[in-house]
């Protein structure tokens, strides 16, 4: 599965072939089909492993995240910095075929659904923090996973600029911070007293 992901990744989609995968992989094409007997089957059962790894690495950091109360900033990073880390690129390859094909479609839908809940970890923590209704934070959520996917989407005929996408984050973030206004101990300290007296 790791080799086909490198092939996705590497190769694409259309030159990610059996043979292909099983000379990656070290294996006979006879113990490649013996697992899976489609060229589809490992595809879709590469990409539902890739995207559980994400899975579990996006509830690590949600409680990592609760633990330490971390910030709406981190979270936009974290997000960067997991679908720059080839997900995205992966993902590219693999929705057009998704999109054609409903029973590819079909074996990935459950492990998409992970993923966002995994996603959706991360903002109800930041939300319960603020105050902040959970479906306006999935608004913010989708909309921050939206930009992120078209500025890597940018990345590929705009490769080596990493201050454009620097300074898009950046403006990102300061939207985003607005959404869940996080009050400091003194500040809170200060309403307290001011709402006793």
């Amino acid at each position: 599965m790791n080799a086909t992901i490198d092939l996705l990744h590497d190769r694409g989609l259309a030159r990610t072939t059996t043979p292909e995968i099983a000379r990656q992989a070290g294996v006979s094409r006879g113990a490649l089909t013996h697992h899976f007997t489609t060229r589809e089957a490992i595809i879709s059962a590469s990409v539902a492993d890739m995207l559980s790894k994400t899975t579990r690495d996006l509830h690590r950091f949600a409680e990592d995240f609760i633990a330490r109360g971390g910030s709406s900033d981190e979270i936009v990073d974290y997000i960067w910095q997991m679908m720059d880390d080839r997900l995205f690129y992966v993902t590219m390859e693999y929705l057009p075929e998704a999109r054609h094909n409903p029973d590819f479609r079909a074996e990935l839908i459950p492990t998409v659904r992970d993923f966002h809940a995994g996603l959706d970890a991360i903002w109800t923590a930041l939300a319960t923090r603020a105050g902040v209704e959970p479906d306006h934070t999935r608004i913010v959520m989708n909309a921050t996973m939206c930009l992120v996917r078209g500025m890597i989407s940018q990345t590929v005929l705009r490769p080596n600029d990493p201050a454009y996408y620097r300074e898009m984050l950046a403006f990102w973030k300061q939207q985003v911070r607005q959404q869940f206004p996080i009050e400091t101990a003194s500040a809170q300290d200060s309403r307290h007293k001011a709402s006793a007296r």
